[in-house]
């Protein structure tokens, strides 16, 4: 990533908490484990900081390094999720007609194959992404949930089913013997935050078409993850991806919520384990301003 203006107002932006990309992402508060409700993160926030956005019929904008204005489909997935849980907390239809908007753009863009193009734009011969699989499917499958209508059912898996080819077919797994990680960057190393989102999809496709091959495809990653955590663990502070890139405070913050969750949907003791690691190391002045200085350097040589 390189230094220009651009990338300097989205990081002025992120530090100062006015980013729509880096808004709070705690536990949702909606969320009941093992159930389609609430979605797992809280992505409220995205909705509720750019009001004149439900009063048209835009759907959120993201801007590129070259500054220009794109539909990204993560985002556009993200704001559909905080509309939803919005949507249940207040049954406000202006939250559900946002939430049918973002359904009906993720089916519209979807490729045959169930895949959406996420990193098109700067990647563009790798612009898949487990992440945006995985919430493109939790999106479509809460509208399935509402509707009963199956045809969001079916793209939903075949989003999942794009999402669990290997990186060599053109999807976004690894496989290596009992491994199975889900890549946010299909030529990258793991990110953890993507990895999650991905697994969240996979949890939701469970629920409410529960095969045999979703199911080891759940139990496989999972316990890839657990051998995997240590290594996004740098002693004071979380990696934010394999490559050693320290972690932003607001990604190191989305850990903490995201292993949280992780641990209610499974009971698998080790992600409250890191949970609290991690928190303890958020409330670590000395470490904390260590890992920002870090990852100020890291930005500044990428």
């Amino acid at each position: 990533m390189s230094i220009n203006r651009n990338n300097i107002v989205k990081w002025w932006k992120m530090i100062k908490g006015e980013s729509i990309l880096h808004v709070n992402q705690d536990l949702g508060n909606l969320f009941i484990p093992g159930k389609i409700y609430g979605y797992f993160n809280n992505f409220i926030e995205k909705v509720d900081k750019e009001p004149k956005l439900l009063k048209s019929m835009n759907l959120p904008l993201s801007i590129t390094e070259k500054g220009e204005a794109i539909q990204f489909p993560v985002a556009i997935f993200q704001y559909g999720l905080g509309s939803y849980d919005l949507y249940l907390k207040t049954k406000k239809t202006v939250y559900f007609e946002k939430f049918i908007q973002t359904v009906q753009w993720a089916l519209a863009n979807q490729e045959i194959g169930g895949g959406w193009p996420n990193f098109y734009y700067i990647y563009p011969d790798n612009p898949y992404g487990a992440m945006c699989q995985g919430e493109g499917a939790s999106l479509l499958i809460r509208m399935y949930i509402e509707t009963k209508d199956v045809q969001y059912l079916e793209a939903a898996i075949s989003a999942i089913n794009f999402m669990l080819l290997p990186v060599e077919q053109g999807g976004t797994s690894i496989y290596r013997n009992d491994i199975l990680i889900l890549l946010e960057y299909t030529h990258r190393e793991p990110v953890l935050n993507g990895w999650i989102f991905a697994i969240f999809g996979l949890h939701d496709i469970l629920c409410v078409h529960d095969s045999k091959k979703y199911r080891l495809a759940f139990d496989k990653t999972i316990n890839s993850l657990k051998k995997y955590l240590e290594r996004f663990d740098t002693g004071y502070w979380s990696y934010y991806d394999l490559d050693q890139k320290i972690a932003s405070p607001f990604y190191h913050n989305l850990h903490i919520a995201q292993l949280e969750a992780l641990y209610l949907i499974t009971n698998q003791s080790i992600f409250l384990k890191y949970r609290d690691r991690f928190n303890v190391y958020k409330n670590n002045k000395i470490g904390k301003n260590y890992a920002f200085v870090k990852k100020i350097i890291q930005k500044i040589i990428e």
